[in-house]
C-alpha cells in the first residue's frame, strides 16, 4: 500500500508528501508549483522515462541522454481529464532505433503503470527524436 497526503498552506497551495518522505508544492493556480494535472503528465514522463532507461541500460545501448516532454489536450467539461497525451522521446548517444522503438513500446504497452492508467482516458501517441541524428 502507498499512503499520501496533501495539508493546505493558504490559497490553492498545499505541501504534499508520500512515504518517500520528499515534500512538494502542489498548487492549483500554478504561482507557487505545479498543478495536480501538471504533475500527473511529469509523473507519465518519469515513469515511462524510467523504464525506457532501465530497458537500454539492460540492452548496453550507449545512450548519453534522454528527455521525454507530454503535450497533452484536456477535455472542454469537468472532469477535465487528459484526452489526448503526446509523448516525445528525445535520445542521444549512438543507440539502435530499434532498441528505442522497442523500450519505448514495452514501457507503454508492459511497464509503465501511469500511462496504463491514463491509457483509460486519453489516447496516447509517441514520437522518438535523435538528438545526434
Amino acid at each position: 500500500m502507498t499512503n499520501a497526503h496533501a495539508t493546505w498552506i493558504e490559497k490553492q497551495r498545499f505541501n504534499g508528501v508520500s512515504d518517500s518522505g520528499h515534500p512538494i508544492i502542489v498548487d492549483g493556480d500554478k504561482a507557487a508549483g505545479n498543478s495536480p494535472m501538471e504533475l500527473v503528465l511529469i509523473g507519465l514522463c518519469g515513469c515511462t522515462g524510467y523504464d525506457v532507461v532501465s530497458i537500454l541500460q539492460k540492452k548496453r545501448e550507449p545512450f548519453t541522454s534522454l528527455e521525454v516532454r507530454a503535450e497533452a489536450e484536456r477535455a472542454a467539461n469537468p472532469p477535465s481529464v487528459y484526452t489526448e497525451i503526446k509523448l516525445i522521446y528525445r535520445i542521444g548517444g549512438n543507440v539502435s532505433r530499434k532498441a528505442v522503438e522497442d523500450a519505448v513500446r514495452l514501457s507503454k504497452e508492459k511497464y509503465c503503470s501511469v500511462s496504463a492508467m491514463l491509457d483509460k482516458t486519453a489516447k496516447i501517441t509517441t514520437v522518438i527524436e535523435y538528438a545526434d541524428a
